[in-house]
């Protein structure tokens, strides 16, 4: 039996994970999501400007049997394919139009994987996205800039047969402050967009190979 422990910070101290709940324009869409880093579990539990403390819960994970789709493991358009699928990263219909074809190209069938794991698409995330579907950033450091980011990776729980896997070890659910962690949070993401745009404004960002040229190079082969 392969066990992993899990944290899901919530603003909820009770959490009570139930399979075909959750926020289809998330990250992965529906589903249950968690981390292994219990800091970043902390800071996701008070994310929101609203000035409760939150609460992070601990769960064991059995993976033996699970089809569990990794994001780590292919290449990095791949993770923005999957996101494109849920998440808009800019309202214009160049994007929407072209968004389509990145997905039919880069995308993976994630439909049949129990378990999802890849980074957490937060605020600095949506800076990369947005600048890469105007064809400012070059794939070459695309990611480089994801690293910069230290978004973190989450698991999302998709399937009915993940749901009964998971077990809440509930006598370890830990408080979590808003003024310390919120404020964590906060220079995370300020910290991270920084060096993102240095990054970007560098001699390494070629902008040769961007969104819309490796689309048009699919078209024409």
């Amino acid at each position: 039996m392969e066990q992993i422990i899990l944290y899901h910070g919530s603003p909820n101290q009770q959490v009570f994970p139930q399979y075909g709940l959750g926020d289809e324009k998330h990250d992965y869409g529906k589903g249950f999501y968690l981390t292994e880093n219990l800091e970043l579990a902390k800071e996701w539990a008070v994310c929101r400007p609203d000035e409760r403390n939150g609460w992070v819960h601990k769960f064991s994970l059995d993976i033996t049997e699970l089809k569990v789709l990794d994001f780590q493991k292919y290449n990095i358009l791949s993770w923005l394919a999957e996101l494109m699928k849920h998440r808009d990263a800019a309202d214009s219909k160049r994007y929407r139009v072209l968004s389509g074809k990145f997905i039919e190209k880069y995308g993976i069938e994630s439909e049949n994987y129990d378990v999802i794991k890849g980074w957490r698409a937060n605020a600095s995330y949506f800076y990369i996205a947005r600048e890469f579907v105007r064809d400012n950033i070059d794939v070459e450091i695309l990611e480089e800039l994801l690293s910069l980011g230290g978004l973190g990776i989450q698991y999302c729980i998709k399937s009915e047969r993940a749901y009964k896997k998971l077990t809440e070890i509930k006598e370890t659910t830990i408080c979590v402050d808003f003024q310390e962690f919120n404020a964590k949070y906060n220079e995370r993401d300020v910290s991270a967009r920084e060096k993102m745009r240095k990054l970007v404004d560098s001699d390494a960002n070629k902008v040769t190979r961007v969104f819309s040229t490796i689309l048009e190079h699919t078209s024409h082969t």
